[in-house]
């Protein structure tokens, strides 16, 4: 079986978004950023996903660039996958090494269905104020994040931006305090897919929060959301929920929930993961 997760809000939580206090007995700063604790997980979840990556193939998916993700002590040292994709699918490590000839297929594919990142930033650029941006980066020269302040963001003006940019092979997603411009064709469906064609006949189980997680989702035999973030965020206002489930908790203790699905799917399929299953 393969187990592919999105990670920020999905399995580790920023002091924000993990909803408990930090010093909840049996939480873990698993990420440190110039002596400063930056995200958490729970000992449980930290525990049942060691057990899986022991007896499947778990894959980090992260729209993190290669440095953020190597930042996460625990994917380090404690849980060291075999595979993690990086920069929304743009990158993909093997062993800790990066795959050159991904990186090439999706240089290849960006030139055919996208325009160029400058061009992409000069469509979104007459809305970009200093009141709302803080802060804009190009990531691993493949797409665009801008830190801001969501009180004040313009959403119909980012929502038409995003229409514009979609016709030009671009997506746009908000979260939290980031909105994410990406081009279509770097995803993490597509980058799974790559490695799944190593393992062909496992199935694929796989979660996430956010839109950039959306197709991966989709393309999974089983799939589970956490009850915050985009997605969720979507069903409360639609009624739309998609091909996966949703955890009854949200925050940190939705991370627990997820492991505890991912290891009963595994068991269900025969693949039996050593340890207590979290409640």
């Amino acid at each position: 079986m393969i187990y592919a997760s999105d990670l920020d809000q999905t399995l580790i939580f920023s002091r924000r978004s993990m909803i408990v206090p930090e010093d909840e007995p049996g939480i873990r700063i698993v990420e440190w950023i110039n002596g400063k604790s930056q995200s958490y997980m729970s000992e449980a979840s930290i525990a049942v996903l060691k057990a899986l990556n022991e007896r499947l193939v778990f894959v980090p998916v992260t729209t993190r660039t290669m440095a953020q993700y190597r930042r996460i002590e625990v994917f380090q040292r404690d849980i060291v996958p075999a595979y993690a994709i990086t920069s929304n699918g743009g990158r993909i490590l093997i062993r800790g090494e990066e795959d050159s000839f991904w990186q090439k297929l999706v240089q290849d594919r960006l030139k055919r269905a996208a325009c160029s990142s400058e061009e992409a930033r000069q469509w979104f650029a007459p809305i970009v104020q200093s009141e709302w941006v803080k802060e804009e980066r190009l990531c691993d020269e493949l797409f665009y994040v801008y830190m801001v302040d969501r009180d004040k963001l313009p959403m119909e003006a980012v929502q038409e931006r995003a229409e514009l940019l979609a016709e030009r092979g671009w997506e746009v997603s908000i979260q939290g305090r980031k909105v994410y411009i990406v081009p279509s064709v770097v995803n993490k469906r597509d980058a799974v897919a790559y490695i799944r064609q190593r393992h062909p006949e496992e199935a694929l189980i796989a979660s996430g929060d956010s839109l950039l997680d959306r197709s991966l989702l989709e393309a999974a035999d089983d799939a589970i959301a956490p009850a915050h973030g985009e997605l969720y965020r979507v069903y409360q206002t639609t009624g739309q929920q998609g091909s996966w489930l949703f955890t009854k908790r949200s925050g940190l203790y939705a991370g627990e929930e997820i492991a505890a699905f991912v290891q009963a799917k595994a068991e269900s399929l025969g693949v039996r993961i050593g340890g207590e299953r979290s409640s």
